[in-house]
């Protein structure tokens, strides 16, 4: 169980190598599109997090600066770690890419980031990594592991790579070579010393397509992303106003941003995901800004149950479509629909929709 007491069965390297082998088979059972196996070795990781953290660059996301070394030292994090067993989860929701790209010049539609369509994955991943560590444990006995999907402050992406799952592409996402980038990761730490895989190899070349159409320049240079400047973090994260010198480029885009993954050559390799639960709710993939800035608070709160785009709030939500109907074509059928929240409770969402019928030409 979480948090036992220390393994005190003792395994042989066959067995270990045997055991990890049924690792992988009991993961591909539970719906896991591919498993790895990796050590706690990030010193070069947590040097490039320090970097960023000093450049301020995490911008309000302070939980990033938090808990000291315990993300990138998993021993510090979950004490007795020697490996982590890292889950990979294709979320893909459709056939091809192509229909995404094309919605990003619908202006009047809205453009929520792909993985956000269907139920948030936490508490699935969680559920499936609980039943892998239980399988581990019926066939071993006890063993002292914790699992994660991004509940706690891991490094997932670098831990992925040393598992052989894809390597940190020049847009900080990780990148598998047959499977493109659209994938949850998910980690349990054990003291198992089970054998690790090789790291996985680095693939981008000298492509810079992601750098070149990343709308707001947020990757400032190969592998580093300024995430102050990116619109995920800019309608997900940021908690205030969107600074004036961003919202033109956010276009249709109220909730996360894929530019970066969807004109990346290796997502031509992406499969649709398996996951039913992935798939998209309340036809979020193909509705309106207007139809969508016309939830009230409640209906917000019933249609957005279970999905990742709740943790905005009504308040936030209104924000970042005032900020899409700003940008899309002047059209009286917007100016009505925002001047119908020009008198919103909240100046956070007054602000903007003043903004955006200034575009509107009002």
């Amino acid at each position: 169980m979480e948090n036992c007491p220390p393994t005190t069965v003792n395994l042989s390297t066959d067995e270990l190598a045997q055991l990890a082998a049924s690792i992988a088979n009991w993961a591909t059972e539970l719906g896991f599109d591919q498993i790895g196996i990796s050590d706690t070795d990030l010193h070069v990781a947590e040097i490039h997090l320090q970097q960023w953290l000093k450049a301020g660059e995490h911008g309000e996301m302070s939980y990033m600066a938090a808990h000291g070394l315990k993300r990138s030292r998993p021993e510090l994090l979950h004490p007795g770690t020697l490996r982590v067993i890292t889950a990979r989860l294709d979320y893909w929701p459709e056939q091809g890419m192509q229909s995404a790209i094309d919605l990003l010049e619908q202006g009047e539609q809205a453009y929520i980031s792909r993985y956000a369509l269907g139920r948030d994955y936490h508490k699935l991943m969680r559920k499936r990594l609980q039943q892998l560590a239980k399988r581990i444990e019926a066939a071993i006995g006890s063993h002292n592991y914790r699992v994660f999907s991004d509940s706690a402050p891991v490094l997932e992406k670098p831990l992925a790579e040393r598992s052989g799952l894809g390597w940190v592409g020049k847009h900080t996402n990780l990148i598998n070579q047959q499977n493109g980038s659209w994938f949850f990761l998910g980690e349990v730490y054990t003291d198992l010393p089970l054998p690790t895989v090789e790291p996985a190899a680095n693939h981008c070349g000298t492509c810079q397509r992601c750098i070149e159409v990343c709308p707001t320049q947020a990757i400032t240079a190969p592998y580093q992303l300024d995430a102050r400047r990116c619109i995920s973090y800019l309608t997900i994260e940021l908690q205030g106003a969107i600074p004036l010198e961003y919202r033109a480029q956010i276009g249709n885009r109220i909730y996360g941003c894929d530019d970066c993954q969807l004109f990346c050559p290796w997502n031509r390799f992406a499969q649709m995901s398996r996951e039913a639960d992935f798939l998209p709710r309340n036809d979020l993939d193909n509705a309106s800004l207007i139809e969508l800035f016309d939830w009230s608070e409640t209906e917000f709160l019933q249609r957005t149950e279970g999905s990742p785009i709740r943790r905005l709030g009504h308040q936030r939500w209104l924000r970042n479509i005032a900020v899409a109907m700003g940008n899309a074509a002047s059209s009286e059928s917007i100016r009505q629909a925002l001047r119908s929240q020009s008198s919103h409770p909240s100046e956070l969402v007054r602000e903007h929709v003043a903004w955006a019928l200034s575009q509107q030409g009002q």
